[in-house]
Order: structure tokens, then C-alpha cells, then sequence
């Protein structure tokens, strides 16, 4: 992979201290080209100061200094800006190539980041924040309300009205549960530590269980259909969380959807397909490529908008994927593909 190929910027200067490579995304941020860097000395070319407005190149100071020093920590730096205009704010990192018996610095390397990234990030933990704080709010009083009547006036309720009141704590706790684990999901799949416990499933018996399920707790059995076209196909997968891919697909389509859910499972030639459809209004061409991000709400219900993200971060998981279209009938088409056969990793190896 080229230096042209990384999303941050990259800038390298060698031992007498000139640039000798500056790349297309460093060119971006700087707002400058590598005819006007490259072959100049770094601190000349690049006269970062930090937001006090002194040298940063005088504090860093790469080619002298303590021969342990390998670098410094990103930080907010600016560059001067075209005349009459704003400085660039520009988040930098150093690293320091050392070589020889003596230690000396041979390369400089900068990392160079646009600090509207940085300022997504920030905007995205606020709203995780938000979202989770208004979520939680709802139940929580619920349940502080309920519990606290009952503690003060127990003997003055039926047991019906007893009985109403922590039902309805106990589908609060279990909202709350729900968020929480949500939560949890987004954490270990932002930080791919999402972990699978593959074993032998049945997508088909799978499928045929939920909606069992959803009609049990009182959905009519007219309003799903099935349709398996046998793939008969070894899939090794974790159980749980495609119960959960599952859950969240049809309880998507029940609730934002109308009309008869079909799901189908057929074969795919990447492996096996599993397709949820309602008849509903569907969704908007302008927004449908923003189902699968996080906090993206359809705007009819409400909702925490993490669901078909959590979807899409398990479905990948499996080396899968899933798609969103809009059969010819209407409504919306929620795809997802999960290879067949053995997983690479749990193929046993021959000495």
C-alpha cells in the first residue's frame, strides 16, 4: 500500500531535515501541493504553532533531544492560512525513525488528520450520549414511580392492580436490559472485539421458531409467511447472534412495515440467503443508504436508531453481508448472506 492510499496525511522528512514525501491526503489537509513542500525544510514548509499561537516545531525539536524520544502524541496544531484568511486546524502526530549506534534521527514521519473527523467523532458520542440518556429516562421513572407507590400504599391495591403495576416494571427493566446490550454490541463491534461462538445451525428451523414466537405473543399467524428453498448447506454460525439478526429484522419489519412479512431462505452463491419483506410504505431512495448507520431513525417511530447497525456489524462478523431494496410490489427488503461451509478458523490443521 502507498503512502497515497492512506485516508490520514502523510509527511516524511529524512535525516537533514527536508521533506521527501508528502502525500495526496496531506496535500487535502494542508491545503498546499508536494511542489510547494517537497525538498524544503520540514519546519520551514510546514510552520505548525500550537493554539497559543508559539512554535511547535521549537518544542518538538525531532533531530536533537533525548535519544529515547520516538515521537509525540497527536495534538491540535495550526497552519498559517492563505492571507486574509483562517489558520487550518490540523491534528498531528510525530514519530521519530532512529538508526545507527548514536540513535540519530533518519526519518520524520507526521500523520496529519483534518479536524472535522475528529469533530464527527465528537458529535456522534454526544448523540450515543443523548440517545441513551432519553432512552433511559422513560423506564426508569416508570419503574421509580411504580415501585415507589407500592412500597407506600401496598395494602391499598388489588392484586390485579398489583400484579398490572410490576408487570409493567418488568417490561421496563427488560427495555433497559435491551438498551444496555445494545450498548455493549456497538462497543465490541466499533472495536472489532466482537466475539463468535460458531456451532451447526439451522437457518430454516431458525426462521420457522421466531415466527412461532411472534405469533404466540399474539401477532396472527396470517400476517408471516415462509418460504424455504432448501439450501442444503453446511453453516457454521453463532446461534445467538443470528437469533438476534432475526429478531431484529422482523420486529424492523412489524413495526415500521404493514401488510404480510415474508421471510425467505434460499441459496445464494456466497452462501445462504435469509430476505425479510414487508408490504409498507418502504423507504425513501434519498435516505436508504443511511439505514445501516448508527442513530438512523425512519422518523414514524421512535426508537434508539442502533438496531440495523448492531444488524449489519453481526452480519459482517460472519464474513456476510446485507442489503436493503425495494421489491416491485412496495414495501421494504432486508437481505442478509452468511457464507456456508466451515470457517477457515475452524478447520483443523494437518502437522
Amino acid at each position: 500500500m502507498g503512502l497515497d492510499e492512506l485516508p490520514d496525511g502523510i509527511v516524511v522528512a529524512d535525516r537533514d531535515g527536508r521533506v521527501a514525501r508528502f502525500s495526496q491526503a496531506a496535500a487535502r489537509i494542508t491545503g498546499m501541493t508536494a511542489d510547494q513542500v517537497v525538498g524544503r525544510v520540514l519546519a520551514e514548509a510546514l510552520p505548525f504553532v500550537d493554539l497559543q499561537g508559539r512554535s511547535w516545531w521549537a518544542c518538538a525539536d525531532p533531530y536533537h533531544g533525548l535519544l529515547t524520544r520516538s515521537g509525540h502524541r497527536e495534538r491540535t496544531l495550526l497552519l498559517p492560512g492563505p492571507p486574509g484568511g483562517q489558520p487550518r486546524e490540523t491534528l498531528v502526530t510525530a514519530r521519530y525513525v532512529r538508526s545507527g549506534p548514536d540513535r540519530e534521527v533518519a526519518w520524520v514521519v507526521l500523520a496529519l488528520r483534518d479536524t472535522q473527523a475528529r469533530a464527527r467523532e465528537e458529535i456522534s458520542r454526544a448523540e450515543l450520549v443523548s440517545t441513551v440518556a432519553h432512552e433511559l429516562r422513560s423506564p426508569l421513572t416508570s419503574v421509580k414511580g411504580f415501585t415507589a407507590t407500592l412500597l407506600a400504599k401496598w395494602d391499598k391495591f388489588s392484586d390485579a392492580q398489583k400484579l398490572l403495576m410490576l408487570s409493567t416494571v418488568e417490561s421496563d427493566a427488560d427495555r433497559v436490559t435491551r438498551l444496555i446490550t445494545e450498548l455493549l454490541d456497538i462497543a465490541r463491534i466499533d472495536s472489532h472485539r466482537l466475539e463468535l461462538h460458531r456451532q451447526p445451525v439451522d437457518l430454516p428451523v431458525m426462521v420457522r421458531r421466531h415466527v412461532e414466537g411472534l405469533v404466540a405473543s399474539g401477532y396472527p399467524a396470517e400476517r408471516f409467511i415462509v418460504e424455504v428453498d432448501d439450501p442444503g448447506a453446511q453453516l457454521w454460525l453463532d446461534s445467538d447472534k443470528i437469533d438476534q439478526v432475526l429478531s431484529n429484522l422482523l420486529d424492523n419489519a412489524l413495526r415500521h412495515g404493514a401488510g404480510t412479512v415474508t421471510i425467505r431462505v434460499e441459496p445464494d452463491l456466497e452462501g445462504v440467503a435469509v430476505s425479510v419483506t414487508d408490504q409498507g410504505d418502504g423507504i425513501a431512495a434519498d435516505v436508504a443508504g443511511r439505514v445501516f448507520t448508527k442513530f438512523w431513525r425512519s422518523g414514524r417511530r421512535a426508537g434508539t436508531g442502533l438496531g440495523l447497525y448492531i444488524v449489519r456489524g453481526l452480519v459482517e462478523a460472519h464474513g456476510g453481508r446485507i442489503s436493503l431494496s425495494r421489491p416491485p410490489s412496495g414495501g421494504a427488503c432486508l437481505r442478509f448472506v452468511v457464507p456456508d461451509g466451515i470457517p477457515e478458523v475452524l478447520r483443523p490443521r494437518h502437522e
